[in-house]
């Protein structure tokens, strides 16, 4: 189906091209460019084959554990960077740019958020996050993909070579290392994972705030809130997840919102709420109309607890799954008060002309898309996020892929697993079988396919990559099928230890050394 939602709603739906792929012109970009010797064994399995600099993928966090893994298995070679020392990501609560809390769990269930062909070893429905930092380490071990990664390595720049933007020439990516070393390498293309949710939204405010101001990312502890007034602002799940914390020892807690909210439960008859109607998805009205009711029966009315009401259809913005908001709601720990207007000293004025002193206010304002290392021209950016054929590919398919970039009730790692196993077959048959390359970049060259499912998502910056994931997966799997199976003929890279020089199987075009006294 071509899109038909109107233009105020966002969420996948692109019912024009800003720019043409070029179909039936030479490839934009070419998988074996500026290839240099060394980068095979020599030996027979490999003569007829020609040497091809690694796939540069920058992070390993569930996106990017998702590409190493789809990336190894299509025998396509790779080095990964990660700024962290460790895969996981977020996840990893003592990564220094870890944005997680002590209390978090999933708020999709264990089942409908792995991935498919490595189960969990967890009997919780909701596991915590040390449970899912184990769970990544257990998968990049069981599948070898901790050797293919550079760790303590911050990418600072990815730019075409020779300025070449269309990516024929291949792209310089610049890191620094543990030791504060800066190198610089070649690669045929570069797969951006390093995540959503690591740049944070901070609102500018009228006036100031003489209390302590802190946004949600650098939550850890609920000690932080002992013995004070807090004000939270922002009623999304880390915020309502934090407001829970925080009533267990401030000594007030209030929440500022702005507009009103569905609240889903994590378990519906006996069940986690998501894994209900795992079959034929429903039509979005159908849908709509079935469990606002559902909901409604389990959860009552929100409006009764201070919220505004909706207004929009439930899943035309991302449901909170935390009803323990609402228990303390009704048991008068915390209360709902308006939108901000300004701060002014120690009080914090609201749009209803109400007032009130803070010790402590919060900011679970969310989370800017952001990535910074590399020029927005080259992902196609608009707006609030690139413009992007699936959420994956810019229109002048430059080498540049997106992982990761969707965000959907349900969609799992399973989904960005399915992103990356797309873009291996793009890769491979842009260097085994290029008119297959050309036939999948002439489909991204005519209207693209919608993505809504038929929910008509809010025009907000943080839904503008927003998606339904059946629509979504479904569309994955059949360009998929467009593509040939990689043949996995392509040897894998080497651990990254053993690549730490010049003979690995990056060209390292310069390493420098940083000024003395100098740090990342």
């Amino acid at each position: 189906m071509l899109c038909a939602t109107p233009k105020a709603y966002r969420g996948g739906c692109r019912a024009r091209r800003r720019s043409k792929a070029g179909s039936g012109t030479r490839a934009p970009f070419a998988y074996a460019v500026r290839t240099r010797p060394g980068v095979y064994p020599d030996d027979a399995a490999h003569a007829q084959e020609p040497p091809v600099n690694p796939i540069a993928l920058i992070g390993a966090g569930p996106s990017g554990l998702a590409g190493a893994r789809a990336l190894s298995r299509a025998g396509i070679p790779f080095i990964g960077f990660e700024a962290g020392p460790d895969v996981g990501g977020l996840w990893n609560i003592d990564n220094p740019r870890s944005t997680m809390y002590e209390s978090a769990h999933l708020i999709s269930s264990r089942t409908t958020t792995e991935f498919a062909e490595f189960p969990m070893d967890s009997t919780a429905d909701y596991p915590g996050h040390r449970e899912l930092h184990r769970y990544f380490r257990r998968y990049a071990d069981a599948y070898g993909l901790r050797e293919h990664f550079r760790f303590d390595t911050r990418v600072t720049a990815v730019e075409p070579v020779d300025g070449d933007a269309t990516g024929a020439s291949g792209w310089r990516v610049t890191a620094e290392g543990p030791d504060g070393a800066t190198t610089t390498t070649e690669h045929p293309a570069v797969v951006l994972a390093n995540g959503t949710l690591a740049e944070p939204n901070v609102p500018d405010f009228r006036g100031e705030f003489a209390g302590e101001l802190m946004h949600t990312s650098a939550y850890k502890s609920p000690k932080v809130f002992e013995g004070k007034r807090v004000l939270i602002i922002g009623a999304g799940n880390s915020g309502c997840d934090i407001a829970v914390d925080a009533v267990h020892h401030a000594a007030s807690v209030d929440l500022s919102v702005r507009r009103g909210y569905y609240f889903v439960p994590r378990y519906l008859f006996g069940r986690p709420s998501d894994t209900l109607n795992q079959g034929r998805p429903l039509p979005a009205r159908i849908k709509q109309f079935v469990d606002t009711r559902v909901l409604k029966a389990f959860t009552g009315d929100p409006v009764r607890f201070g919220f505004p009401k909706p207004d929009y259809r439930i899943y035309e913005s991302h449901p909170i799954v935390n009803t323990l908001i609402l228990n303390h709601l009704g048991q008068g720990d915390l209360r709902v008060v308006g939108d901000v207007d300004r701060f002014d000293g120690q009080a914090v004025r609201f749009a209803d002309g109400s007032a009130a002193d803070y010790d402590l206010v919060v900011l679970a304002t969310g989370y800017k898309l952001d990535y910074p290392f590399v020029e927005r021209a080259h992902l196609n950016w608009r707006s609030a996020a690139p413009e992007l054929y699936l959420n994956v590919f810019p229109p002048s398919f430059n080498g540049l892929f997106v992982l990761g970039m969707i965000e959907a009730s349900g969609i799992g790692w399973q989904g960005r697993y399915e992103q990356a196993e797309l873009i291996a077959a793009y890769l491979a048959a842009a260097r085994a079988e290029p008119d297959a390359a050309s036939r999948f970049r002439d489909a991204a060259a005519k209207p693209w396919p919608d993505l809504t499912g038929g929910y008509r998502y809010l025009g907000l910056d943080r839904m503008s990559y927003y998606v339904n994931k059946d629509a979504y997966r479904r569309t994955v799997k059949r360009m998929l099928r467009t593509l040939p199976t990689p043949a996995a003929s392509v040897a894998p890279a080497a651990s990254a230890s053993a690549s730490a020089s010049a003979q690995g199987p990056v060209h390292e075009v310069e390493r420098r050394s940083p000024k003395a006294g100098t740090r990342a």
